[in-house]
């Protein structure tokens, strides 16, 4: 394809969406908003001291934790795709009250994302997330029993690290939770089914021949696709600080992380892996107003668990963490608690 023929596609394929763009914008039109978190900072955790994981690749990863490395449980947070490890900032105010001293959270930016140093395009893949995240395990909490969190694109490379570490869950991770993510590819649920577009092999196109245009054309197609992006971020009406949050975080993640990455979004496929998974206590959390992932691919993904617990979060978008924060904390609580008790019952076995 040549440039002008991708600029062309571009073009028309944004005007497709922009005409949709008020669909999806009409669920939340003309509803009131309420400031519930004024004072908030959702950059509190950037205080916190910050340490870097060198990839098997070079690729610097960000990491920041809150609590001793010598408590009993280690959770290591994955966030999603064109987002940051702020994500979690709720989870983490809120179970830190909870858990104080017997809990250490874990929370990085994943490649190309946040702080952490932009990758080589062809490895923009969930197979190499998962390799990101085992090296970030056995660098920062190489003993001791995990949980691991991930939403969206955090919980893809949740299941890859099932597939490609088996052993990790035979032996150290306790517990996995899988916020409004999916073993298979977008294209198969959702509005991830426009991924199967022309208008992204456009962009892939351009992102290879003219990086320079794609970053200047981002502004231009964000101010027509914003209020899909919105649209599926959340399913009510939610405070404009938290929408301002969350815009923010894509409006900063560079135009390149999110075109190399669309391709294994679209493709990949981790299904194998889900009897790995069933070895330990997971939850399986969705909104059943995400159009990105529909609640039925939470539902697919929980009956090939044994031990899940399977929670269905009214009303909720995508980013379900940050719209129902209470939900998703009491959740992870219950799935803390459980992880505990799975690595007693280890414990017991191992004594014989």
């Amino acid at each position: 394809m040549t440039l002008w023929g991708s600029l062309g596609l571009l073009g028309a394929s944004l005007a497709t969406l922009g005409s949709n763009a008020g669909l999806y914008a009409v669920r939340t039109a003309g509803l009131p908003a309420h400031e519930i978190y004024g004072e908030e900072d959702f950059d509190a955790m950037l205080a916190l001291p910050k340490r870097t994981v060198r990839t098997e690749d070079g690729v610097e990863l960000a990491v920041r934790e809150v609590g001793s490395a010598l408590a009993p449980l280690t959770i290591v947070f994955v966030h999603g795709y064109c987002l940051r490890m702020q994500s979690w900032h709720l989870q983490m105010r809120h179970l830190q009250e909870r858990w104080g001293k017997d809990v250490r959270m874990v929370f990085y930016d994943q490649r190309g994302h946040g702080e952490s140093t932009a990758p080589r395009s062809k490895s923009c893949t969930i197979a190499q997330l998962g390799r990101d995240l085992g090296t970030v395990v056995d660098t920062v909490a190489p003993t001791g029993p995990v949980i691991v969190v991930g939403h969206s694109m955090g919980g893809m490379t949740t299941i890859a690290l099932a597939a490609q570490r088996p052993e990790l869950f035979d032996e150290r991770i306790v517990g996995v939770g899988l916020l409004a993510t999916t073993a298979a590819g977008l294209t198969k649920t959702g509005i991830g089914r426009n991924l199967e577009n022309p208008v992204i092999d456009g962009f892939r196109h351009l992102a290879r021949t003219a990086p320079g245009f794609v970053q200047y054309a981002r502004g231009a197609a964000k101010a027509i696709i914003a209020p899909i992006l919105r649209a599926a971020s959340y399913g009510t009406v939610v405070s404009p600080k938290l929408v301002e949050f969350s815009d923010r975080m894509l409006a900063e993640t560079s135009v390149l992380t999110i075109v190399n990455f669309l391709r294994t979004l679209e493709l990949h496929d981790e299904s194998a892996a889900l009897p790995v998974l069933g070895q330990v206590p997971a939850l399986v959390l969705c909104g059943d107003a995400d159009m990105i992932i529909p609640f039925s691919g939470s539902e697919e993904l929980a009956a090939a668990l044994p031990d899940v617990e399977l929670k269905r979060v009214r009303g909720a978008g995508h980013l379900v963490q940050l719209e129902f924060p209470e939900v998703v904390v009491g959740a992870l609580d219950r799935l803390i608690q459980r992880g505990f008790a799975h690595d007693a019952g280890r414990r017991r076995a191992a004594i014989g």
